[in-house]
């Protein structure tokens, strides 16, 4: 079954440049980072550098555009950065980029190559719809702290993902949640590209493409599907 992914008016209204795109894989094979997934990562970063050419990644327009929509739900973009700006900063540090698994490795580098926000999701996890909302601020957040698990609530207003269960991603694409997070069991998935103008539908598709092949060459034999963006 195709997973369903709605975007609220509010956050419509809010962002009116939003839109985003999800690839679907299923008969994943999961694992430890390879080298097929390091060579992705090393390639991203590679051509990361190349595009911003000494520029910091919030001198970019899209990340700089990313910034001006979480200062419009009242987020400070400098302390919570969205997920494609803090993996530019990892990856233009001496330490590089992390090495998670081969599937969060694949999206990783998307998100790093192309500068935009990438998101994966076990669809086995995934309780029902997901929705991308203004919180109420009652919602539930499950992640954990300090070894233990932990609820939190996001400030009301905040821009949520959520499925039926609760909140899946905090300040739009800032902290997954680890209930419906990708790990070496996952062998069905639901991965977001979300881009704002100035991105371009072309190049959003583009991204959705190369994440694609990707998959294919990190998981052989999957069956993706990239849907149209939305």
């Amino acid at each position: 079954m195709t997973l369903t992914l709605t975007v609220s008016d509010e956050v419509r209204t809010l962002v009116p440049g939003f839109t985003h795109l999800a690839v679907e894989a299923r008969g994943l094979v999961n694992g430890p980072s390879d080298e097929t997934s390091s060579a992705l990562l090393d390639e991203a970063a590679r051509r990361l550098a190349e595009r911003l050419d000494g520029q910091a990644p919030d001198k970019d327009p899209h990340v700089a555009a990313w910034r001006a929509a979480y200062s419009a739900f009242g987020a400070k973009p400098s302390r919570t950065r969205n997920s494609a700006e803090a993996l530019a900063k990892r990856a233009l540090a001496d330490g590089g980029l992390p090495r998670i698994n081969r599937l969060v490795d694949a999206y990783n580098a998307i998100s790093v190559a192309h500068l935009i926000p990438v998101g994966g999701e076990d669809l086995n996890k995934i309780q029902g719809a997901m929705r991308l909302v203004r919180a109420t601020g009652e919602e539930e957040f499950v992640t954990v702290a300090g070894g233990e698990e932990t609820v939190e609530h996001p400030e009301p207003g905040e821009v949520i993902w959520c499925d039926e269960a609760g909140v899946t991603c905090r300040r739009w694409n800032w902290r997954q949640g680890p209930r419906t997070r990708i790990d070496d069991d996952t062998t069905d998935a639901v991965f977001l590209l979300e881009s704002l103008t100035p991105m371009t539908l072309d190049e959003l598709r583009t991204a959705g493409e190369e994440l694609a092949e990707a998959l294919q060459k990190v998981s052989p034999g999957a069956r993706i599907t990239v849907r149209d963006p939305e």
